[in-house]
């Protein structure tokens, strides 16, 4: 029989999401099944962990073994998706790649990493203006880790009762500690904004008072991240309680090429003109040249057409950037 130590290894293991320590103890358990002559549990006990690690690392799009969804008052506060989206799914510049890549690998090694006694990156503050990939992120971090996304609603959080807005951000940082996941506070400088400003309201002053508190405290395992488009009037003190801050910007020229031919990979294309098409994408964020993509697809499956042409794309980038130009 396994050892209370390597059953409590197990547990925090997979609590932990560290794969490589959960199959490594997994084999201990089985290769003393087997020293103890059990030897048919010991060959069933492999045969589970080797399918296993085929599934886990042959099959990108492995769900997350869901969890229970928000209940209570929680469930008004707390909004709970299992993306599936990737990394690879995304079109973004160097550094902010780099960045996220770092998060995460820091995430899958969180028990080698306390070990020594650090604590990896999990608490990020995403700037930039609106359709950039702030929120799009987030579900990549949830879906790469294989983690839950927990939208806080800040339309329940917030109230003009003193005291209550508070008291919701309490039951919010305590699920935080109770259940891993990613908790996205987007749209974050409706709380966040800075204090003594001419507008302040003072229950909004009093909440940024406890998320400050709150976020310096909070020691959990969970991701949390703070998404925002007007980074200039958040308060200077919430900035040095990111593990790190990265700035999200319109696509660049050299950028857009890339994004158009992976938003239009799965369809075909003959003889696009990709320059043209990139020329008139300035000015678009990607949430815009995403649906302009969509919009072009969708018209040529309506109408039976097998393939797009410039002019097929040209029109919907130009409703597009239409409306963002009123």
């Amino acid at each position: 029989m396994a050892s209370a130590e390597q059953i409590k290894a197990l547990l925090k293991s997979h609590i932990e999401g560290d794969n490589s320590r959960f199959f490594s103890v997994a084999m201990q358990m089985a290769a003393h099944e087997a020293k103890l002559g059990h030897g048919k549990l010991a060959r069933e006990l492999r045969a589970i962990i080797d399918e296993a690690k085929k599934k886990r690392y042959a099959v990108p799009s492995l769900k997350p073994v869901p969890i229970a969804q928000p209940h209570g008052e929680l469930s008004t506060l707390l909004e709970a998706s299992y993306p599936k989206l990737r990394l690879s799914d995304m079109v973004l510049d160097s550094d902010i790649q780099e960045r996220l890549t770092r998060l995460i690998k820091e995430q899958r090694q969180i028990t080698k990493i306390r070990a020594h006694g650090l604590s990896p990156r999990r608490k990020l503050l995403f700037i930039g203006p609106p359709g950039t990939g702030k929120t799009m992120s987030a579900n990549v971090l949830a879906g790469e880790l294989g983690l839950p996304l927990f939208l806080v609603r800040l339309d329940s959080l917030i109230t003009k009762y003193m005291g209550e807005t508070a008291a919701k951000l309490r039951l919010i940082f305590d699920a935080i500690v109770q259940s891993r996941g990613v908790y996205l506070f987007d749209e974050f400088d409706s709380i966040g904004s800075r204090r003594g400003q001419i507008n302040d309201v003072g229950e909004i002053r009093r909440v940024l008072n406890s998320f400050l508190q709150m976020i310096e405290q909070d020691d959990s395992d969970s991701i949390i991240l703070a998404a925002t488009n007007h980074p200039d009037i958040l308060d200077y003190a919430l900035f040095r309680r990111f593990d790190d801050v990265i700035e999200y910007k319109l696509p660049e020229r050299k950028f857009m090429v890339k994004l158009l031919k992976t938003k239009l990979a799965d369809f075909n294309k003959a003889q696009i003109q990709w320059e043209k098409l990139s020329d008139l994408a300035i000015g678009l964020s990607h949430a815009d040249i995403t649906r302009a993509c969509e919009d072009a697809i969708k018209d040529a499956v309506i109408h039976d057409r097998d393939g797009l042409t410039t002019k097929d794309i040209m029109k919907p980038l130009s409703e597009r950037k239409a409306i963002r130009n009123k």
